[in-house]
């Protein structure tokens, strides 16, 4: 027998929010978004990830569109109690802006925290700037009070070696190789990136972030239970670059040339990352090019293979990884 749309309509709802409860009850692990940036793709949203602990909701970096992501997933933005930002590249945070605007809009009162390298508080100061002048018109309405735009709002600004404690987990913090700034440089200070070493009392798992090769991350990763790893097709690439921007001058082309083959990781150097670090299962995200046919995941999951024989996962949007054993 054919339901009355009201009814219908009810059952449907019901059974998000079953879902919604079922997926925030147990701990886990979003793609929420699996494209490096910059360049804008019509299958896949610039990176992003949930991590859910204890019924708890954690962004791990906000690319363009995480808000949306979100949504998709069964959680929304006013959820969200802490954001961990590895760098300030664009594609990583250009869908901050809308998590803090529509938090506002929305009346939100809970406080969210931003963890993030060194310049994420004047990155979300900038943000703050961008929505003051929408938020003292806010909905037009005569007499209206409206809230600042940074309340309950908090930046922590972390650097390498940082640890931190959160309910359900801890954090561990290293610096990484997606910058090559001289030690002896102001640069080196001011520019960091970061990965990340959440370790739940019954599991573990490693977030590279951006990074080139590096020492470092493979310490952090040891016989960790999954790692969370950026992979990038170069010269892929640095081709679909010079064909979108045919008037590209060759000094910009050379320097994004040596920013993607220093400080980013070829299939290769993702297979050695977890062969020697031991990882009990390896992720794969923000991928360049963005994969879409099963010849596309299985070439690169091969060249992974050739050095890492173990669990290798190229992930897609809204992918979810139980962190249990």
């Amino acid at each position: 027998m054919k339901l009355p749309k009201i009814i219908a309509s009810v059952l449907f709802s019901l059974s998000l929010v079953s879902y919604t409860v079922t997926a925030s009850s147990k701990n886990e692990w979003i793609t929420l978004g699996t494209m490096a940036g910059p360049i804008p793709n019509a299958t896949h949203s610039q990176p992003s990830n949930a991590l859910l602990v204890n019924g708890k909701t954690y962004l791990v970096d906000a690319g363009d569109g995480t808000a949306g992501q979100l949504a998709k997933a069964g959680s929304n933005i006013k959820n969200v109690d802490a954001i961990f930002l590895s760098h300030l590249h664009f594609d990583h945070t250009g869908g901050l802006p809308a998590i803090l605007s529509l938090r506002w809009q929305t009346e939100t009162k809970s406080e969210l925290t931003i963890y993030g390298p060194p310049g994420t508080k004047q990155t979300v100061d900038g943000i703050f700037a961008f929505m003051t002048y929408g938020a003292l018109g806010h909905y037009g309405v005569p007499g209206q009070a409206t809230a600042p735009p940074n309340r309950n709002i908090k930046v922590v600004e972390v650097v390498d070696g940082s640890v931190l404690d959160f309910d359900g987990f801890k954090l561990s913090v290293i610096r990484n190789t997606h910058y090559s700034w001289p030690k002896d440089s102001e640069e080196y200070n001011k520019f960091q990136a970061l990965s990340f070493k959440f370790e739940l009392p019954n599991f573990s798992v490693v977030y590279t972030g951006d990074t080139g090769p590096s020492e470092a991350v493979e310490l952090l990763s040891q016989n960790v239970d999954l790692l969370i790893s950026e992979m990038m097709d170069v010269e892929h690439t640095v081709n679909l670059v010079k064909r979108m921007n045919p008037m590209m001058p060759p000094k910009a082309l050379g320097h994004m040339k040596q920013h993607l083959s220093k400080h980013h990781l070829v299939p290769a150097d993702v297979g050695q990352l977890a062969a020697k670090a031991q990882v009990k299962k390896l992720v794969v995200t923000h991928m360049a090019p963005g994969l879409v046919t099963p010849e596309e995941f299985a070439k690169y999951t091969g060249e992974v293979a050739e050095f890492y024989k173990g669990d290798i996962t190229i992930a897609n949007d809204l992918d979810r990884f139980t962190l249990e054993k």
